[in-house]
């Protein structure tokens, strides 16, 4: 049975991901887009739905695992009585086609070990018409998709599995190589398993070495950029929030979801990240990437997009597929990206902005698609939308979507301001007025002490962690200390912030979930604001020591458990890992790097002092 999610590592070659288990199966693989049909699928059901397997017969004494420094090349130690072997998983970035290459090797002794790969295609329901080539090489194709499979190990069929068993000893090697090609190309040619390893280092050193980042947490912080890399989609610069559909955020639960696609709430974060780390040729391609997904018109933007900026994501039910631990249903799709979320258009402006005083060079149409973005919102802001947590209940006028209305509209007008762009600046600002001063009317309980959730609520939102960290209201301000302090006492399970209370959420869906990290390391981050900085740091580091063995996060913990859960990794709680990072350094970097500090008011010149 598949093991527990913070088990898993990633190895990916920026065009798809796998995921390995501690016992050396591969357990999740897509070919040949991260969002296409898995071709394994035992995470989401049983062995029998496709999976991988290289690993010692018989009891193992001891597994040590770890990342090569700087790469997503990983090693797998195996002890056994009769000797120790290495396993060595990585999937070369070379582009035209994608490999996972297996590479054992023994180091101590005399060990037996199996294989077992079980072909499957399109989430686990296909069986693959398999074949053995003249020069030994398996072959399976079903569809539109073939793997291949090229190894010196002898193998048989065993009830639908390919199968060897085989002995390494000290100083020998046996490697392994499955390649994924469409099914009308031809076999492709042979990669050596010894030099693309090589080469794969290389890679990967040569990225990793790029990272300015030079502070006291260099090594989460590395190991985040790396992840967040090996979740871009190379040909068109899309980065997934995570290469897995379906992982609970709630064992047993239905809170299941598709996080295979790009969202646009994720922009200024991400942009913002790479370039504070060096890394603007990503920033660059991601900036890019944005300003095509979200061509055309205003009216028809969404909030997410397939990795090539498709638009549609249509959500079904895979009822062949039991689910993580009976974590039901398995959901391929989304149906989120039809919903109205005004705060992507908030981020959007704000990255394009963050983009423009970064020193990106400016492309011919990003002005014009802000100003058609801004002109559709002035007349849409008003109405109630799903939020930022795309809730599957009924419309809101959710606090954090109007905050990010005026985000939309302060970029707009700094951006105009500064680099001397053209557009109706008198009438941006009284609307930036209008809106700060609707939020801080209707979004503001007193009795509370408190911003809400949505307007007329009582309920508290961990997304009102966001005000000051972009600049709505100071950190000092008495309405968002009283914010952060209500959401310490109320939104808080054993140190870690929940998003909101889904018992009192009228979506539909069993309450219950996870503590999501992200909005954890946005407390950390009003910590910092608000001059508390040995509690962000101490929550900071609770933090990182919720990474697994290989420094990677889910999208959620839970503290009961004491378990990740939620789709695996995630790209925002690594986003928000290596920010917190750069706000909590405040003697390893330069001020202006810190994003807490980039996205406020108080950066760069502000806007003219608002209050309720």
């Amino acid at each position: 049975m598949p093991g527990r999610i913070e088990d898993y590592a990633l190895v990916g070659d920026c065009e798809t991901a796998a995921l390995v288990g501690r016992d050396g199966s591969v357990d999740w693989l897509c070919w040949p887009r991260f969002d296409s049909g898995a071709c394994f699928a035992a995470l989401l059901g049983t062995p029998g739905n496709g999976r991988w397997l290289v690993a010692p017969e018989g009891a193992v004494q001891q597994t040590r695992r770890k990342y090569r420094e700087g790469t997503l090349v990983l090693e797998t130690e195996f002890v056994t009585s009769t000797g120790t072997v290495r396993l060595i998983d990585f999937m070369p970035p070379r582009g035209s086609a994608s490999d996972v290459v297996r590479i054992v090797m023994g180091t101590r002794g005399r060990v037996t070990l199996r294989t077992e790969l079980v072909f499957r295609f399109y989430y686990g329901s296909l069986v693959p018409w398999v074949s053995r080539l003249e020069d030994g090489t398996l072959r399976a194709i079903a569809g539109p998709d073939m793997l291949v499979l090229r190894t010196e190990v002898p193998l048989h069929g065993e009830d639908l599995t390919t199968a060897g068993d085989f002995v390494i000893g000290a100083g020998e090697t046996a490697a392994f190589v499955l390649t994924h090609v469409p099914s009308h190309h031809p076999v492709p040619h042979p990669i050596d398993a010894t030099t693309s390893l090589a080469e794969t280092e290389a890679f990967w050193h040569e990225w990793s070495g790029r990272c300015t980042y030079q502070g006291e947490w260099a090594e989460p912080v590395r190991r985040s950029l790396i992840t967040l890399k090996a979740l871009t989609y190379r040909p068109t610069g899309g980065i997934v929030a995570a290469p897995t559909t379906s992982l609970p955020e709630q064992i047993g639960g239905s809170r299941n979801w598709d996080y295979r696609y790009c969202w646009l709430r994720d922009a200024t974060l991400t942009l913002l990240t790479l370039m504070d780390a060096g890394y603007y040729e990503e920033a660059a391609a991601w900036r890019d990437w944005l300003l095509r997904a979200a061509a055309g018109s205003p009216s028809q933007v969404q909030i997410m997009y397939g990795l090539a900026g498709e638009h549609h994501l249509r959500e079904w039910e895979v009822p062949w597929l039991p689910g993580y631990e009976g974590s039901a249903p398995v959901r391929i799709g989304n149906a989120a990206h039809g919903q109205m979320q005004l705060d992507v258009y908030g981020e959007v402006m704000d990255a394009l902005h963050q983009a423009r005083k970064g020193g990106l060079k400016p492309t011919g149409d990003g002005w014009q698609l802000q100003r058609a973005l801004l002109e559709h919102l002035e007349t849409v802001w008003e109405g109630p939308d799903q939020g930022i947590w795309e809730v599957r209940g009924r419309p809101q006028h959710f606090t954090h979507s109007k905050v990010m209305v005026w985000v939309a509209l302060d970029r707009a007008i700094r951006g105009a301001e500064t680099f001397a762009l053209p557009g109706p600046l008198d009438r941006w600002r009284a609307l930036r007025d209008r809106v700060h001063a609707d939020v801080c009317r209707k979004a503001y309980n007193a009795d509370l002490g408190s911003f809400v959730q949505s307007y007329g609520s009582n309920q508290l939102d961990a997304s009102l962690l966001l005000i000051p960290l972009v600049g709505f209201l100071p950190a000092d301000d008495p309405r968002v200390r009283g914010t952060v302090e209500n959401i310490e006492r109320r939104l808080i399970v054993d140190g870690l912030v929940l998003r909101y209370d889904t018992a009192a959420t009228d979506d539909g869906l069993t309450p219950g979930e996870g503590a999501f990290l992200a909005c954890s390391f946005w407390l950390a981050d009003n910590l910092v604001l608000l001059g508390r900085h040995d509690d962000a740091r101490r929550l900071f580091e609770r933090l990182l020591a919720l990474r697994n063995d290989v420094g990677l996060l889910a999208e959620e913990y839970d503290p009961r458990l004491a378990r990740q859960v939620g789709n695996f990794p995630q790209a925002f709680s690594h986003v928000a890992l290596v920010d917190t990072a750069f706000n909590l350094g405040v003697a390893a970097v330069q001020n202006a790097a810190r994003p807490a500090v980039q996205r406020s008011r108080q950066y760069g010149g502000g806007t003219d002092s608002l209050s309720a």
